[in-house]
């Protein structure tokens, strides 16, 4: 097999046109097909990027001998395995079922402490709520938390287990089928003034979130700061929902394109971000359970989310800057 055999095997293989080959070396697409028609060879230096590139020794790509792909150590026992164009359809389509699922959990859990604090607002005023007393009304709120916790938890675990065919994407290394990187990338094309537009939406309800807890401040009845924190809750809860939405369907097709945080070198500092977030949000959860229940204020201590919610964007940069200055 000639030089110009193996470089369109390898490049169909993986899913690629000319000009997507081009693109990665850097050169015009009328070079690639002057490669592939045995018009013209590369200089040694375009020969060896083209072998780290797939993945191959240099000896396969230069010896006419040499029929089998022989791969470098890097990719060596892996097979890639081939994702078609109907699955790639599939996948978008159940990610994008899953945000709205996890959309929809992310609310909940932001505004699950919301009758809580209004039923604990109301029982603490005078006169209280008729029938109702203090930590009777606390013992309810708590467990209306806790169902919609487990709502939450539910269509977390449905979300995950609707992509469970595709977990190799995260796991494995992948090629896709001709045509996958096209359909994906006009998926992406359409779909980008909606990323946007979610983005500045829940940006706008977070910012705008303390509204009504400065409005209710004005007043000195508590129960207009219940309503305020409540409130605050459900539009944060709102801004977060968007947010998510956005993320999860823009992540899917990032990921099938190999761009952003799923760029080659780039997947282990996004399980590390992930670790980091997992673990903290642990920690948060543990310290609000444990404070609530040591204090039995459970009406106050969803404060504790708020500041949680600073200090983690906060630990995020610090994290993000100690892998640049690692790099």
């Amino acid at each position: 097999m000639i030089f110009a055999d193996k470089i369109i095997k390898l490049r169909k293989k993986n899913g690629w046109s000319q000009e997507e080959l081009a693109n990665k070396l850097g050169v015009s697409r009328q070079a690639v097909s002057k490669w592939e028609a045995a018009q013209t060879v590369p200089d040694l230096n375009r020969i060896i990027e083209l072998a780290s590139l797939f993945c191959v020794t240099t000896d396969y790509l230069l010896k006419d001998e040499i029929e089998d792909e022989e791969y470098t150590n890097e990719n060596e026992g892996k097979a890639a395995r081939k994702l078609l164009l109907t699955q790639a359809r599939e996948y978008l389509a159940i990610r994008k079922r899953a945000a709205v699922k996890i959309a929809t959990a992310t609310f909940l859990c932001t505004v699950s402490p919301v009758l809580l604090i209004l039923l604990g607002g109301l029982s603490s005023l005078p006169g209280g709520i008729s029938g109702l007393s203090e930590d009777t009304a606390g013992i309810l709120g708590l467990c209306i938390l806790l169902v919609i916790v487990t709502v939450a938890v539910v269509l977390f675990v449905l979300a995950g287990s609707g992509s469970a065919d595709y977990a190799f994407l995260e796991k494995e290394p992948f090629e896709t089928e001709y045509g996958v990187d096209g359909m994906v990338k006009e998926c992406k094309k359409k779909y980008r003034p909606i990323y946007v537009r979610n983005n500045i939406i829940g940006i706008c309800l977070c910012i705008l979130s303390p509204i009504p807890l400065f409005i209710s401040a004005v007043s000195s009845n508590e129960l207009y700061a219940v309503f305020g924190v409540c409130v605050l809750l459900v539009f944060a809860g709102l801004g977060a929902a968007f947010f998510v939405n956005a993320g999860v369907r823009n992540a899917s097709m990032e990921r099938l394109l190999k761009e952003g945080e799923f760029e080659a070198g780039k997947k282990e500092k996004t399980r590390l971000k992930e670790g980091i977030s997992t673990v903290y949000w642990l920690v948060v959860t543990a310290i609000y359970l444990g404070v609530s229940f040591s204090t039995n204020e459970w009406k106050s201590t969803w404060i504790i989310w708020a500041v949680s919610g600073i200090i983690y964007a906060v630990v995020i940069n610090i994290v993000k800057l100690i892998i640049k200055d690692n790099d």
